[in-house]
């Protein structure tokens, strides 16, 4: 999607696919339908539950106006404006992310520039890919996981001293050959820094994706025991 233009409508069997294999590579449980959207019980510290959407619902609605415990999300394959638009303001938008998939084969592993060595691991959370300096510290990573329907990358990262030297194009290209499906999608939600990064490599912005939370009182540094419905 060009920067600018209207997004399409995303395809809620893709969002599901991402969803699902996100879940994999951080070892969380499958996603749920819930409220016309999907729920993931994440039970960490900073977040409880999220909920996800391809489109607005008459549930995500509904959650915005009934939620009241901090440490559950709420996000839409929409802008920014438009989730704000849909929830009371005790509800924070951090937004400015965006799905994105790629069509076709990433083409042949970029090797890592001199000075570093490549590690690539695979378990049961799927694929993981490091990248060591000279002194065997961790200069960049990235985590992928496939499903019959996507092939999902996670958490890529390059650290601030080594930015700027193709890492995060090794480090995907490295992901994208583990790939054993052509029939799995590329796909992927980005930063705003990411998506230039992935734009770049010929990936295409499918939506925006907005993110809301309702933020815990200063003195709250704990989740509630129960996810709240």
């Amino acid at each position: 999607m060009p920067f600018g233009s209207a997004p399409e409508p995303v395809d809620p069997r893709l969002l599901r696919a991402w969803l699902a294999g996100r879940s994999i590579s951080r070892g969380l449980p499958a996603p749920v339908p819930d409220h016309g959207g999907w729920r993931v019980d994440v039970c960490l510290p900073t977040e409880m539950a999220r909920y996800v959407f391809a489109d607005v619902t008459p549930g995500l609605k509904h959650l915005g106006e009934t939620l009241q415990t901090p440490f559950v999300s709420l996000k839409l394959c929409g802008s920014d404006a438009l989730l704000r638009s849909l929830l009371p303001a005790r509800w924070e938008i951090q937004g400015g992310n965006h799905l994105m998939t790629f069509d076709g084969d990433l083409g042949v592993p970029r090797p890592p520039p001199p000075g570093y060595g490549l590690e690539v691991t695979t378990d049961e959370r799927g694929f993981a890919v490091r990248l060591l300096d000279r002194e065997g510290d961790i200069a960049a990573s990235g985590f992928a996981a496939e499903t019959p329907e996507a092939f999902v990358y996670d958490r890529i990262v390059t650290e601030p001293a080594h930015q700027r030297r193709g890492l995060g194009l090794t480090v995907m290209t490295a992901l994208g050959a583990q790939r054993r499906s052509p029939a799995a999608r590329h796909v992927l939600v980005a930063t705003p820094e990411g998506r230039a990064l992935y734009a770049a490599m010929g990936w295409t912005a499918r939506s925006p994706f907005a993110t809301a939370v309702i933020t815990p009182p200063a003195e709250s540094d704990t989740p509630p025991r129960a996810r709240s419905r």
